[in-house]
């Protein structure tokens, strides 16, 4: 007699003292059943565990020299993600990847669940240009948001520009817009499949015509007008050779006037001594002044101005020690932000006609607490600050005169805010770990706020609770994390945790809803975002002591973080995941080699994963003033030290998931496929170790919704089956 049919014998049995024939009968169908879908289940979970990786090809003839050690690189050859044995590698791993996501009981009902929760109307600030305002909206499920105008308020919107019918799948996305200064012209900037090259296309907002004016191969740049026409930046068209043009170098600034051809646009700035310096523009609200910033990384820029007619550019500052950002200006006197001679930064004014040091005037100092953001709206300086991770906002006048601060709803993050400097109205959006964006209504005179649009979630936010707590990392050093959870939830040691970071590039992770999040919470799990080392919360200081030779503070501050949560019993190292994407992917990455017994599962995304090469893809090479790079003897030292890539060692690792995208030109894909080559040939545990690759897609800005959503119900599918733990829809 086989297994299943004794258990069923054995329940039949029982029953039959206290029923009746027919009774049971009907219990012995049902037992059936009930046993038929352990006896599937428990096969399916057989199926999943047994993974069978695709044989990657090891070249153990590519060794580099580093300053006189050797290293080996025998999967070089997945550097190049557009030959066809890549392309093949690519096919073969998401074969095994979602064969195995696709098996995970519950999958579909989490895709199901996550599918409701998006499923509400989303907006965005609005903002006036010309007589009409303009604002973003989201029906719910739809891939992109749309454009619309309003002339009142109240009005009922008219559709202006919808993304979701530049492609039919979704993958091509608004890049960026920009209205001329009457408000009758729209520029805006196409990405397609994710990735960072735009195109820029004009709108007549009149007639509704699309003008045959387009510009190609802008990438990493802003939208300027002045007068009939705009700047832009861009590099030159690659080759698909290998050469200079392929790794995003020798950036220009760009005029293009309105009815002309991209080929006779007026060349405004270029570097032909350095390749490796980026230039950007901005316009005055007047347009009376153009604005040029160039960085030769991702901290401190140079800044020059120009009158609009003026041909030469005057320089406000020459070197890249420092941040600056122009403001806007106040007639001849220029307001720029800046952590020169104060590392949380302060407010300056520099004259047109005299702008040398000796000459600045500080308008608004340096407080304890960094500045984060600074807006101009009904003549006021509008100046945000970061208050222990949290918004602050205060409010100044245009000579730097204290007058006030702004009232906000309680502890969360607040968007710029957003308005014209000779109006009396502002916009705001205020979210928080549970809480979506509602926007506010601001009046500039009286300073009183005012609900505009609240969103209509399923969800509701009063069961959850969000806490702040203060850990001590492994030199001593204080640092905040926030927890989020269902309230009265046990400190038992039992709940899945999430824990995120980032700790990079002067980024500050501040309160902030995620749709994706909340099935973890509904569920009894608990959310973590760790304020490392290395981001922007506390200032230059805390930036700057989590680069470099000091990038592991910021790999202790997680791991720190890690230990806490379980020290505290919010969880287990059998019931902790950990997250983060782009620098935070290498974040991932080092800390499953340094402590993998402290983790269960592991997330990196679109992780940085070889330290020694990334300056040499498309533009990596701007990511040095945080990282260091390998041809220095002394980066070298540190670099190799943490390199996801290069400390894989041959032991059991944590439930791994790498997520990348193919058209990712920022942190190529080259990164997950070497690392996740690598992980598969020396993991000598049970546990999963896959990578997830998403087509036609990149970075992650301008993902359709569906993808989105596909990949939130993988992650947590993928999480909580490795956990042993279920989801209740």
């Amino acid at each position: 007699m086989s297994a299943k049919n004794i258990i069923s014998l054995v329940i039949v049995m029982a029953f039959t003292a206290i029923s009746c024939n027919k009774k049971m009968t009907e219990t012995t169908s049902v037992v059936e059943e009930k046993v038929d879908q352990i006896m599937m289940e428990k096969e399916e979970a057989m199926q999943i565990s047994k993974i069978l990786y695709p044989k990657t090809r090891k070249d153990d003839s590519v060794v580099d020299d580093y300053h006189g050690t050797s290293i080996e690189d025998p999967y070089r050859w997945l550097e190049d993600d557009h030959s066809e044995e890549t392309i093949d590698w690519v096919k073969r791993q998401n074969e095994v990847t979602f064969g195995y996501l696709h098996k995970i009981p519950g999958r579909e009902d989490l895709i199901d669940r996550l599918t409701d929760l998006w499923n509400y109307p989303k907006y965005s600030s609005p903002f006036k240009e010309g007589d009409k305002y303009y604002f973003f909206k989201n029906d719910g499920l739809q891939n992109q948001s749309a454009l619309y105008s309003i002339k009142q308020l109240n009005d009922e919107p008219t559709l202006v520009l919808d993304p979701n019918k530049f492609s039919e799948d979704g993958t091509t996305s608004l890049g960026g817009t920009s209205f001329n200064k009457n408000g009758n012209l729209l520029a805006y900037a196409i990405s397609e499949g994710g990735s960072d090259w735009r195109t820029i296309k004009v709108l007549d907002l009149e007639s509704g015509k699309i003008l045959p004016d387009e510009i190609n191969w802008a990438k990493f740049t802003g939208i300027s007008w002045a007068k009939d026409g705009f700047y832009y930046s861009r590099y030159p068209e690659p080759t698909g050779d290998g050469e200079l043009s392929d790794k995003n170098e020798f950036h220009k600034l760009y005029y293009h006037k309105l009815g002309t051809d991209q080929s006779d646009d007026q060349l405004i700035y270029a570097d032909s001594e350095h390749p490796q310096r980026n230039v950007y523009a901005g316009v005055s609200e007047d347009e009376e002044y153009l604005f040029l910033s160039a960085t030769e990384g991702t901290s401190g820029n140079a800044l020059k101005v120009k009158r609009i007619d003026d041909k030469k550019l005057k320089t406000l500052y020459a070197d890249f020690d420092f941040d600056f950002s122009v403001i806007d200006n106040n007639g001849s006197t220029i307001l720029v932000l800046t952590n020169h001679e104060a590392p949380n930064k302060r407010i300056v004014a520099i004259n047109f006609d005299t702008p040398e040091i000796e000459n600045w005037k500080e308008l608004i100092p340096e407080q304890t607490e960094p500045i984060r953001s600074v807006s101009t709206v009904g003549n006021k300086m509008f100046v945000g600050y970061l208050k222990d991770a949290s918004s602050s906002v205060k409010v100044f006048d245009m000579h730097g005169k204290f007058l006030s601060d702004l009232e906000l709803p309680g502890i969360g993050t607040v968007s710029g805010i957003s308005g014209k400097k000779k109006g009396t109205e502002g916009f705001y959006s205020f979210t928080s770990f549970t809480q979506p964006s509602t926007i506010y209504k601001l009046d500039t005179e009286t300073m009183v706020s005012k609900v505009f649009r609240k969103s209509e979630i399923n969800f509701d936010a009063s069961d959850y609770v969000t806490t702040q707590e203060w850990y001590t990392s492994k030199d001593g050093t204080k640092v905040p994390m926030f927890i989020t959870h269902k309230k009265g939830l046990k400190l038992d040691g039992t709940n899945p945790t999430l824990l995120y970071g980032y700790g990079g590039f002067n980024v500050s992770l501040l309160p902030s809803f995620a749709i994706t999040r909340l099935p973890l919470l509904e569920n009894g799990g608990v959310l973590a975002v760790a304020n490392l080392r290395g981001g922007g919360e506390f200032g230059t200081e805390w930036h700057k002591s989590g680069t470099l030779e000091r990038k592991q503070n910021v790999f202790d501050d997680f791991i720190t973080a890690a230990e806490f949560l379980i020290g505290k019993n919010y969880t287990s190292n059998e019931k902790l995941a950990i997250q983060g994407g782009s620098n935070g992917g290498l974040l991932v990455g080092a800390c499953l080699n340094q402590r993998p017994d402290l983790f269960k599962v592991g997330f990196p995304a679109v992780g940085v994963m070889d330290m020694l090469r990334y300056h040499q893809f498309t533009i990596g090479w701007a990511w040095a003033g945080d990282y260091g790079r390998s041809d220095d003897p002394e980066a070298f030292k540190y670099l190799i030290e943490y390199s996801p890539v290069h400390n894989i060692k041959p032991i059991a690792y944590p439930a791994v998931m790498v997520t990348t995208a193919d058209h990712d030109d920022r942190v190529v894909p080259a990164h997950s496929f070497k690392y996740a080559a690598t992980l598969q040939e020396r993991h000598t545990g049970d546990s999963p170790v896959l990578i997830r690759i998403e087509t036609s897609a990149g970075h992650g800005a301008g993902k359709p919704t569906s993808k989105r959503i596909e990949e939130a119900a993988d992650i947590f599918s993928f999480m909580f089956y490795n956990m042993g733990e279920q989801f209740n829809y």
